[in-house]
């Protein structure tokens, strides 16, 4: 439940996937759509497609190689892997399994600027490209099914192994960083509320670390638009806003000089009730300011929350979105085959979108990408 599960009554998640059964594409016949190319550009770098691999943190919940798994799959496809600060392997692990790839780091904003700093400067120097910054989990969604069941990893010292490989933020009690710990697969919340209750001192130790890093990383701490110079200061690279949903704030983005945008709803875990994401790019890419900043190469839109076939794809890509993240599919082949598996969902991904974007009639990204009604139409 908790990588199907998500906020309130599940209602964005659902409007989530029905926002793209609200378009249709219009194919076009009679195209020499033989050979074809999913090639597309971010950031001055070409990749063989517009898949991202999304960032998902305490995977070691569902495999024992937890993010080893995407990490490595995404090296050997070729895909861009974005790393969860609520990852339960460590930023310097994750990047030796990607090796040569091409990753992004994202960031739980932490509530010091001091663990910040430290965070930053080991993704830089772990060859992290960009750093996305995600902006609406300041505190955590209210998630009724993690709730009832008090079914929360974290506070057990799960996904909180970025934090306890930090040196700065393990200084602050006495603590060398732990750079090899992996927690114990399966994941086993009553065992472990047992240890605590027998005065198990791992276990109690795992859980107090638990608590800190959340405090720090999902701490309740909201910032505004005016905190984004620090990180601007402060990181090199491409600077990425995860969570916006309104023309409002794409516009303010480009205002404050941020490099690209996620439209994302985090997958509906957050904001029961919140509009889908497809409609939020929707709006965002009706604004003259946005496709002004993106045609200038001022501003890079990607796309996220309810990706699930090559035609939504197609659709989101349409609608404005340059590239897309992908997230819970792959997870769930992780937990079935590991790093097979994953392979497998995102081979099968890109093969539907290769098809499907032949069959409709084009031969490369650039045909679709923008053209809104020469590619879908709204269905009434």
């Amino acid at each position: 439940m908790y990588a199907g599960g998500s906020a309130g009554t599940n209602s964005t998640y659902r409007a989530n996937r029905q926002a793209f059964e609200k378009y249709g594409i219009i194919p076009r016949m009679l195209v020499n759509a033989t050979t074809r190319s999913l090639e597309t550009k971010i950031f001055g770098v070409t990749h063989s497609s517009p898949v991202f691999i999304a960032p998902i943190g305490v995977q070691a919940i569902f495999h024992p190689e937890a993010e080893i798994n995407p990490a490595k799959a995404a090296k050997a496809l070729g895909i861009p892997f974005i790393l969860s600060t609520a990852a339960s392997r460590t930023i310097e692990e994750v990047a030796e399994a990607n090796g040569d790839g091409y990753r992004w780091f994202q960031l739980y904003w932490p509530r010091t600027n001091d663990v910040t700093l430290s965070l930053l400067k080991r993704a830089k120097d772990n060859n992290y490209k960009a750093l996305v910054v995600t902006l609406d989990t300041m505190s955590l969604g209210w998630r009724p099914h993690d709730l009832e069941t008090a079914y929360i990893p974290f506070a057990h010292g799960w996904g909180v192994q970025v934090g306890k490989s930090d040196p700065v933020f393990m200084a602050r009690y006495g603590k060398q960083p732990v750079t090899d710990e992996h927690p114990d697969f399966p994941y086993n919340p009553t065992g472990i509320d047992k240890g605590i209750m027998d005065g198990d001192l791992k276990c109690r130790e795992d859980t107090f670390f638990g608590m800190e890093w959340l405090k720090e990383a999902n701490s309740g701490l909201y910032r505004d638009w005016n905190d984004l110079k620090f990180l601007r200061e402060n990181w090199e690279g491409p600077l990425v806003l995860k969570g916006i949903q309104s023309v409002h704030d794409a516009e303010k983005a480009l205002e404050y000089g941020v490099d690209g945008i996620i439209v994302s709803n985090h997958g509906g875990r957050q904001v029961d009730g919140a509009i889908p994401s497809l409609l939020a790019l929707e709006m965002i890419m009706k604004s003259p300011k946005i496709k002004a900043a993106q045609q200038s190469e001022k501003l890079t839109i990607l796309f996220d929350s309810g990706i699930r076939t090559g035609s939504d794809i197609i659709k989101a890509l349409a609608l404005g979105a340059q590239a897309v993240l992908l997230g819970r599919p792959w997870l769930y082949g992780s937990i079935v085959g590991g790093q097979a598996g994953v392979e497998q969902v995102l081979r099968h991904t890109l093969a539907d979108l290769d098809n499907t974007l032949g069959l409709a009639g084009f031969t490369n990204l650039s045909e679709i990408q923008g053209k809104g009604e020469d590619v879908i139409v709204k269905l009434t």
